[in-house]
């Protein structure tokens, strides 16, 4: 089940219009519980309807008997023959096409931004979003570990993302949260190198980052091994060093009340001092949540502040381009006033396969 009846009530009290009119999958899937490809979420002072065409209105008036959640059938013309009384719209701006957005004004609503609503929400996680969460990250975990021992020498970087997601999916994950990236030697050094053919050798940095949904929530991990110690590697040893160093003390150091700016600061700073700064070039992390980039931003311009309930990525990296890359991310929570991580099974530690 989705959200409760009050939680949905104060959403559309904090968006302050007639009501809300949400089209994106993964917001009507936060408002109702109830998955699909198509369909269209309105929230107004008498309640939740949620407009189903045929591929859904049976599925959807089935999971959703009992709950608060009106299921109607039909599809955008019969939403806003429900709205048509209202002047002002509720839409999510970054989630809302243009086309959809003109067509709207052109029946006559003035429109208005629901999304810091949303957000406001979204950011916050239920206990249920939390077991859902620890759920998918279990998967991931699991897999990995599944996986580890049948890598081999020769195997291509797509034959072992296509085993990962395979494991995952045996697990009981309904998919990827993002597309699985698998790295093989300089290829680590590209942040999110786009998986290929490169083969696997002896004595390869190999940078795994991905992540699988359960119930539609998702899981992130990044970690990066060496395939055999060929003796060649004291610079990638003493930079893998120094990112772990970094991405643990984020477990210590960052507390509920600071921004995501200077939680960000806190494994940049590190870096920092070893002189590697430069080449940490992406954010200390982001929200997670329905979607694989959620609130709050842990970056040198985050300003949300980390509150008990978040849930966010800890993924300090440092890239040298042509060389190798070091990568290490837990998915983690703030919980307590302090973070902790969801991944308990495996070494963030280097393993050398």
């Amino acid at each position: 089940m989705g959200m409760s009846e009050e939680e949905k009530r104060k959403i559309y009290r904090e968006a302050g219009a007639d009501a809300l009119f949400v089209e994106a999958d993964h917001l009507r899937r936060y408002l109702t519980g109830f998955y699909s490809t198509d369909g269209y979420v309105v929230l107004n002072g008498e309640g939740c309807f949620f407009f189903a065409d045929p591929r859904y209105f049976e599925a959807a008036e089935k999971e959703l008997r009992g709950s608060d959640i009106t299921v109607v059938a039909g599809a955008r013309k019969e939403a806003l023959e429900l709205v048509k009384d209202c002047k002002t719209l509720g839409v999510p701006y970054p989630f809302v096409t243009l086309s959809s957005a003109e067509d709207l004004r052109k029946a006559g609503f003035t429109l208005t931004d629901c999304m810091p609503a949303l957000k406001k929400a979204m950011e916050v996680k239920t206990e249920r979003e939390l077991s859902l969460i620890q759920k998918a990250c279990d998967v991931a975990e699991d897999a990995l570990l599944n996986l580890l021992p049948e890598i081999k020498e020769g195997m291509t970087e797509s034959e072992v993302a296509a085993l990962l997601e395979y494991k995952m999916r045996q697990l009981g994950a309904s998919g990827t949260s993002f597309e699985t990236i698998v790295a093989f030697g300089a290829n680590s050094s590209v942040p999110h190198h786009e998986t290929g053919e490169t083969k696997l050798k002896f004595g390869d940095v190999v940078l795994i980052d991905y992540g699988c949904k359960v119930e539609g929530y998702c899981s992130d991990c990044t970690r990066t091994f060496l395939f055999g110690d060929d003796g060649a590697h004291e610079e990638f040893k003493k930079v893998y060093e120094e990112v772990l160093k970094a991405h643990e003390l984020v477990k210590t150091n960052v507390k509920a009340g600071m921004t995501g700016k200077e939680a960000d600061e806190v494994a940049r700073g590190s870096l920092r001092q070893a002189g590697l700064a430069e080449y940490f070039t992406h954010s200390l992390g982001h929200g997670i949540g329905l979607q694989i980039h959620e609130y709050p931003t842990l970056s040198p311009r985050g300003e949300e502040v980390l509150q008990d309930g978040m849930v966010f990525s800890d993924e300090p990296g440092v890239y040298l381009a042509g060389k190798f890359g070091v990568r290490i991310e837990d998915s983690c929570c703030m919980k307590g006033g302090k973070v902790h991580s969801f991944m308990h099974k495996t070494e963030r530690k280097l393993i050398i396969l």
